[in-house]
This record gives C-alpha cells, structure tokens and sequence, in this order.
C-alpha cells in the first residue's frame, strides 16, 4: 500500500508518496505566502495551505495506482491560532507560532495566573507563540471575532478536518497550546475558563498514530482518490520529525533544522523541567518528550544568505571556512531574529552581531550565523544536561542538516555523535509512517521506526575542535545576558 506524508511548513507544503517498505516514491513542494501586518506580527491564510496541499496531492498522485493509496498523515507547524466560525468558516487569518505579539498576555500569564500554576495545570509556562495568550489577545483586540469562535484549531488540525469534516486534533500538538493536561492528555478545564472557551469548542484529542476518519465523499472524488483512505491525527511538526528520524522510546535525542530548531528528547515517562526552560510535551509515539525550541535557525542562514549577502549558492559561502577556522572566530551572531523561546522565553530578543573588528571577514560573519544556530540549540542541552539527562549522541534532519559544515559545527559545538539518518524527510516522512500505523501496516510507531529507519553517516565531534568550541560557548553564554536589558529599549 501508499501512504501520503504531509509536513504543512511556515513557507510551503512539502508532500511525500510513501510505500509500506518506507521507500519515497515522489515528492512535491508547493509554496504559500506569509504576511507581517505589523512589526512582530506573523500571518496565514488557512485557505493557502489547503488548496496548495490539494494541489500539491494531485501532484503527488498523478502517475501512481491512486487505489493503492491507504492513507495520510501530516506533521504541521506548531502552536498557530485557527479559528472558525457556526459555519465552518475561518474567522481571521491564522495567528502563527513565530508571531511576537502576546508579549502583554505572555506577561500576564507567567505573572498573574503563575509559572507554578500554568506548569501544574499545562505542564508548561507561557511562551508568546503558544495559542493560549493569542486567543486572550484576541478576546481583548477583537471580541467582536472572539465571540464568533465555534472550534478552536491548529494548522494541520484545519487540513485534516477539511479532509474528514471531523474536528480533530492529536496529544503532540495539542501539548502546545497552553489549554492540554499534557500529564493526563485532555483538555485543562481551568485554562480553557481562563480564556473564556468552553470544552465544546476545542478539537477531540487522538493519538498521533491513531485514525480520525476517512476522505470526505467530494475531497476524495476531487483527488480521485478512494473514499476509504484513512487520515490519521498527525502530529506536531517536531514530533513527526522526530518518528521520522526514529525519536522514539526512551532518552533518544533528534535536532531538527528547519525555519525553527529544535533538541526533542523523547522519553517513556511524563517529566517536567522544573524551570520550564525546556516544553514538557506529549509525543507521537504514546509518550512523552522534552523539547527546547528556538524560533529561528535555518531561518537565520537564509536571512543572511539570501538577504544580506544576496546569494543563493549556500555552498560557495561555506567552502572557506575549513577545519582550522572552527572554534577560532572572533565574531558571534545572537540568532534571535524573531525574539527567543528555549531557554530564554524572550520576545524582545533580537539578532545581533558582536566582536567584528576591520579583520572581519564575509565568511568568518558566515562561520558566527552557523555557530549561533548551534550554540543556541546547546543553551537548550545544557538544560536538559543539567536535569541528568546523559545525551551521548543525536539524529539530525530539517534544511540545514543537509550542510555538511552545519552538521560538523553541530557535533563539535555540542559535543555529539550526530547521525544522519538515509532518509532526511522530517515531519512528511513521520506523517506517512503515522499513516501506516494507523492503517495497520506496523503494530507501532516504535515498530515502524525500527523497521524503516537507518542511518547512514555519522559525524563524531574531534577533540580538539570540540575542546576550543568548550571556550567558544562560554562567551558565546555571556552575550544574551549582557544585552537582556537593552533590547527592549532598542524596540522604544
């Protein structure tokens, strides 16, 4: 049988045709705009990603045994706001995970309500890209709209209750929101009165392997597609990464590159980072996970890249920097270009680059971007590190893995083995291996992961590289802290 994996991105849908072997058939990439209404505001039309995903499935399907298809999974982008009305109809555009304006409501949360209460109630503190301080914007900036909300969604919850006309939505994503009992995996009755919403406008929760329904008779006439296919609940674009690079089970650890970074450290047991640094989140596979998240990684290698430097040859621009310049730059990039989350939970956070001197070369401002990225990524480690967890080593995936130079700063400024699994998919593949659980192709998520993924590269940090970016990091640490405090002024 064929499964489709969908991983429903910030800039694009990306589409996968997956055979129960997990050999990929096809893939297929449809892109869709992002606005930003005001400075710190982050924008979609929930209608973008499903007419591009329907097209993108014709695609995708096109010179394939269409009744071969089983089902489909998707692994979305995370903690957006998508709210429809009585009729089904999207109220406003979606209010995304990298939107920077609930600091006021974020404030109100930790403060007010209380860290030590949400953590009780959520598992988790306030972060301004979760859903819950969007909807108390919302009730605030627009209650006319407000009062009109019927159900309550996430983005790929909106894909697949366009597919199955079921209002449904899965533990991994859900755990995002700020309204989840992630210990108990339902809905927190206190956070959904503290936001005004009844239980009655919130999604019905799934397992992420689990199916939630089959192809609606006229989508399925549409994609000409049987209307047996099953849609499973999907998952969290992080979580779906992490089945699709075999993150599954107990203490196993996967870094993903993408728009935004992750370190998802998944775990057989509920736990809490008792500072909240770290997300305490329900996983895909039945379990949990840890996970620190940072709102702009491959983001900020595009930025510089593409904007800045004008250039698309990624490549090019790295050639220069050779084993000998690692752990030596004098230059360091803060990669807070859309404010921070893990550790740092800091809206006002911004990029910065410091210790250029007239040496200072395009390449060695190119060397600190990629280092940046890694170092925030091990501020989330070292948490994680510092609660007991002893993580030898690391799966890789999203864009930015597919940088050699990346993947090499990544063992050395962390200190890891990082393998590089064969199939570097992410979230599409975890969506299509979801899938197939779901339709009982494998017994389990951990089952299909130990059949279908391996690895083909690994990378081992070398020790005297990895011994100069121990002192690379220990500045690098000092930065943030030191500039903390100006931010907010720099933003009047």
């Amino acid at each position: 049988m064929l499964y489709i994996g969908v991983d429903l991105g910030t800039s694009a849908v990306k589409l996968l045709l997956m055979d129960g072997s997990g050999a990929i058939q096809k893939i297929v990439s449809r892109e869709y705009p992002i606005c930003f209404p005001h400075p710190g505001w982050s924008e979609q039309n929930p209608e973008d990603w499903l007419h591009q995903t329907l097209d993108g499935i014709r695609e995708l399907t096109a010179q394939c045994d269409r009744s071969q298809i089983a089902g489909i999974g998707c692994g979305g982008q995370m903690h957006g706001l998508v709210v429809l009305d009585e009729h089904d109809q999207v109220l406003r555009p979606a209010i995304l995970w990298n939107d920077g304006r609930t600091a006021e409501e974020t404030e109100y949360l930790n403060t007010v309500i209380g860290r030590e209460t949400l953590s009780r109630r959520t598992a988790n503190i306030a972060f301004a890209g979760f859903t819950a301080p969007k909807l108390l914007w919302m009730r605030k900036h627009e209650p006319e709209l407000f009062a009109r909300i019927r159900k309550v969604m996430l983005p790929k919850d909106y894909l697949n209750y366009m597919l199955t006309g079921v209002h449904c939505t899965d533990v991994s994503d859900a755990s995002g929101m700020l309204l989840f009992d992630v210990e108990h995996k339902c809905w927190s009755p206190e956070m959904l009165e503290l936001c005004g919403l009844h239980e009655s406008q919130m999604a019905r929760v799934f397992e992420s392997y689990e199916s939630v329904g089959t192809l609606k008779p006229d989508v399925a006439q549409s994609l000409d597609l049987p209307e047996t296919v099953k849609v499973c609940a999907g998952a969290g674009d992080n979580a779906a990464a992490a089945v699709g690079t075999a993150t599954v089970g107990d203490g196993q650890c996967n870094i993903s590159l993408g728009t935004s970074g992750t370190i998802f450290i998944s775990s057989e047991h509920f736990g809490v980072d008792p500072h909240n640094a770290l997300h305490a989140f329900a996983h895909a596979d039945g379990h949990y996970h840890l996970m620190g998240c940072m709102l702009s990684a491959a983001s900020c290698n595009k930025w510089w890249m593409d904007d800045i430097l004008g250039t698309k040859d990624y490549a090019a621009e790295q050639s220069p920097i050779t084993d000998d310049h690692l752990g030596r730059n004098h230059v360091f990039f803060l990669p807070y270009l859309m404010g921070e989350r893990s550790p740092h939970n800091d809206p006002a956070a911004r990029g910065t680059f410091i210790g250029l001197t007239m040496d200072a070369s395009r390449a060695d401002m190119t060397q600190a971007v990629l280092e940046g990225v890694a170092f925030g990524i091990r501020d989330s480690l070292e948490v994680a590190r510092s609660l007991g967890l002893n993580i030898q080593r690391s799966k890789i995936c999203g864009g930015g893995a597919k940088s050699p130079l990346w993947r090499k700063i990544f063992a050395n400024a962390l200190n890891l083995d990082i393998d590089v699994p064969v199939t570097e998919e992410g979230p599409g593949y975890g969506g299509a291996m979801l899938a197939a659980v779901a339709c009982g192709e494998y017994p389990s998520v951990a089952a299909a992961a130990n059949a279908l993924i391996h690895v083909k590269e690994t990378i081992h940090p070398d020790p005297e590289i990895a011994a100069r970016y121990e002192v690379q990091y220990r500045k690098f640490r000092e930065i943030y802290p030191t500039l903390k405090a100006l931010f907010p002024r720099l933003q009047g």
